[in-house]
């Protein structure tokens, strides 16, 4: 058992010598450490033998001192065989060399020695830990030299010239003429005669649109440029000025036909989006507000009904126009 220990630790600590060789700045003769493993392999091999024979025991013979004779002469060739391998890996351990002292971890090198490397892989980690701190500033090292050619110009002293900076060009489909915005809504108004649209510009170039559809509904729509930003709707007899005689783009209807006809006209400015042509949008939106002509008229398409829970029809339906209730139209 003793031998088995021996040699046990002995192959151990030539693995964890090997380990070191690539860590290792090492003056060591590498033709005989490849043969001292070798030898460690011989050993372990003749002592597997002597446990082996004291396993089998002594063979049948003809006599019990025939088995005895038999059982000891072969007991002492294995003896000598490991005998004999010891000392070659002795003899081979002196020919190997001892590493030198200087090696890239310094004193942390030796922790590869440690017998216990699977319950504290210290050694193995902070190898991992060198590699990755080399990787990291190598990576950082190039960042900087793109960086360096590729200067972002945010410094205090250049904070002056940004009065020299090209101004910002804004799209063109914002900046349209208000010359350009007003035949666009001369022509829709033209297209639908029970229909009539004022203009005003309360803020400059924006305009608002004041939308009175026959004797039904009253709807305000604020546009910036050719883009709808919002619209309320109220009733034909419902007041659209405030106190101080401008449209009043703010306060909801108080009935809640209206109400319902404004969320779904909210509805419909994110359905109709067509940047590059708004005033296609613009037409698009107005034919289907003119649709509630015969809000109060129309059946739902879906039950047939005039009346549910006591309002009409108040959804429209963005290709067809036909009329449906909140409910129906799922």
């Amino acid at each position: 058992m003793r031998l088995h220990s021996m040699t046990s630790s002995l192959s151990a600590s030539s693995r964890e010598t090997a380990k070191m060789a690539d860590v290792v700045n090492v003056g060591v003769n590498l033709d005989a450490f490849s043969h001292a493993i070798s030898g460690i392999q011989a050993l372990r091999s003749s002592v597997s033998r002597v446990f082996e024979s004291l396993k089998d025991g002594m063979k049948n013979r003809e006599t019990l001192e025939g088995r005895e004779k038999q059982f000891i002469a072969e007991f002492q060739d294995n003896l000598q065989a490991v005998n004999r391998d010891l000392n070659e890996l002795e003899r081979l351990s002196g020919l190997v060399g001892r590493p030198s002292e200087s090696h890239p971890l310094h004193n942390s090198g030796l922790l590869s020695l440690d017998p216990v490397q699977d319950k504290t892989p210290l050694y193995s980690q902070l190898l991992q830990a060198y590699k990755w701190s080399n990787k990291l500033q190598y990576h950082a090292g190039l960042a900087s030299s793109l960086l360096n050619q590729q200067s972002l110009k945010r410094s205090a002293n250049q904070m002056g010239a940004s009065a020299k900076r090209r101004p910002k060009v804004q799209p063109s489909t914002l900046v349209l003429p208000p010359q350009y915005v007003d035949d666009v809504i001369s022509r829709i108004g033209r297209m639908f005669p029970d229909m009539t649209i004022e203009l005003f510009r309360p803020n400059g170039t924006s305009a608002v649109l004041l939308v009175t559809l026959g004797k039904v509904l009253k709807a305000i729509v604020v546009m910036r440029s050719l883009f709808i930003d919002r619209t309320v709707v109220r009733g034909f007899n419902e007041n659209v000025y405030n106190e101080d005689r401008k449209l009043d783009i703010w306060t909801k209807s108080q009935y809640q036909v209206f109400q319902k006809v404004t969320d779904h006209a909210t509805t419909a400015l994110l359905h109709y989006q067509l940047p590059q042509m708004p005033d296609v949008v613009v037409r698009s939106f107005m034919t289907w507000l003119r649709s509630y002509i015969k809000l109060f008229q129309s059946s739902c398409q879906r039950c047939g009904r005039f009346l549910q829970d006591g309002l009409p029809p108040t959804w429209r339906d963005f290709r067809t126009l036909e009329a449906f209730h909140d409910t129906c139209r799922m």
